[in-house]
């Protein structure tokens, strides 16, 4: 009986959530990215570490091979107007076309908003195409794909979470909100897990005989979509697309993987048969990771401290379970981790 309730507890949302000091929410990253804290988790030992982010290789297992999701955020928030005039803002979802050369957009402007509307951003204007049942709309741009980049490279915002200064990015972000390994562009959030790592740490790591691996997943609005749902179970994840090259599978079927964040650990997941990764032909997942589904694919996770009820805290609840979790996470406030995007990692050993 009492395992039965306390199985109704982890797919209960309420259980996801704890009280978090406002002034642990870091608004920009420490100096020098590797000068994060970080604590490591033993789950075989019990054994809890504090330290900083560049002595990671002392605590990872011998020949670890680091698994990295490469995908490179683009900025996606226009500010402009509407044919009427009133003030619109664009966060474009992916940089994936139809047929119909028409992107996903979620649209923020006063009233209603149809088929045929026209918005304006200086020279670029744009026209709703479709407006799709999940609240989004696919919006047609004026101008041929390059310079569609182009424009947005130039005027675009970094799209920063709404939790970091409400928002609004500045040039600095364009450096900070971006791994240093960051690859190929399409993502509209960091895999920030990635953000603590530097060249010299790179090559410490090298050093001390750890490898590195790419896998390509870009993240969009479904990874951070809050869940709403009071059972967990009722959550439905949003898919998104990813790939692994052929040299880099090679590097991931060998043992002691660590996934660098949590995009890379769904990636992984998502290619795991028995024993083996075989990448599926469709390259996309919607894979939500829980208390009771077992993952297979790692021996460690790094990751950030992440939001409350947030679907990325039930992910590092399913490899360590969701008591030790929120105990690890009144340990981090107590010791004054910094949260979220730009705050402080973890490293779980299983």
């Amino acid at each position: 009986m009492t395992r039965h309730i306390e199985k109704n507890l982890d797919f209960n949302l309420s259980s996801y959530l704890f009280d978090l000091p406002t002034e642990l929410i870091a608004d920009r990253p420490v100096a020098g990215r590797d000068g994060s804290k970080l604590m490591v988790y033993n789950a075989q030992t019990g054994e809890i570490a504090h330290t900083s982010f560049r002595n990671l290789g002392d605590y990872l297992p011998q020949n670890s091979t680091l698994v990295m999701n490469q995908s490179k955020v683009f900025p996606c928030r226009l500010f402009g107007q509407k044919s009427t005039g009133g003030k619109a803002e664009f966060f474009i979802l992916s940089l994936m076309a139809d047929a119909q050369n028409t992107y996903p957009v979620m649209i923020g402007s006063g009233g209603k908003k149809q088929v045929g509307d026209e918005f304006f951003f200086g020279d670029m204007k744009a026209q709703i195409s479709e407006v799709t049942p999940d609240g989004t709309f696919r919006v047609k741009f004026d101008c041929e794909r390059e310079a569609f980049l182009n424009f947005l490279n130039d005027k675009a915002q970094i799209p920063i979470p709404p939790y970091i200064r409400n928002g609004i990015a500045d040039e600095k972000d364009r450096e900070d909100y971006q791994t240093i390994y960051a690859k190929e562009l399409g993502s509209v959030a960091a895999p920030t897990a990635g953000l603590h790592f530097t060249q010299d740490l790179f090559n410490k790591l090298e050093s001390q005989g750890i490898k590195k691996a790419f896998v390509t997943l870009h993240v969009g609005m479904g990874t951070f979509q809050p869940v709403k749902t009071q059972n967990i179970l009722e959550h439905k994840m949003h898919s998104e697309s990813f790939a692994i090259d052929t040299e880099n599978l090679q590097k991931i079927q060998q043992k002691n993987l660590i996934a660098v964040g949590t995009t890379s650990l769904r990636v992984l997941e998502s290619c795991y048969e028995n024993g083996t990764f075989v990448v599926p032909e469709n390259g996309s997942t919607q894979i939500f990771l829980h208390p009771g589904k077992e993952v297979k694919s790692i021996q460690g996770l790094i990751t950030n401290f992440h939001l409350p009820g947030s679907s990325l805290l039930m992910l590092v609840s399913s490899l360590i379970g969701r008591q030790k979790t929120l105990e690890l996470y009144q340990l981090a406030i107590e010791h004054k981790y910094r949260f979220f995007s730009y705050g402080d990692a973890m490293l779980i050993l299983r």
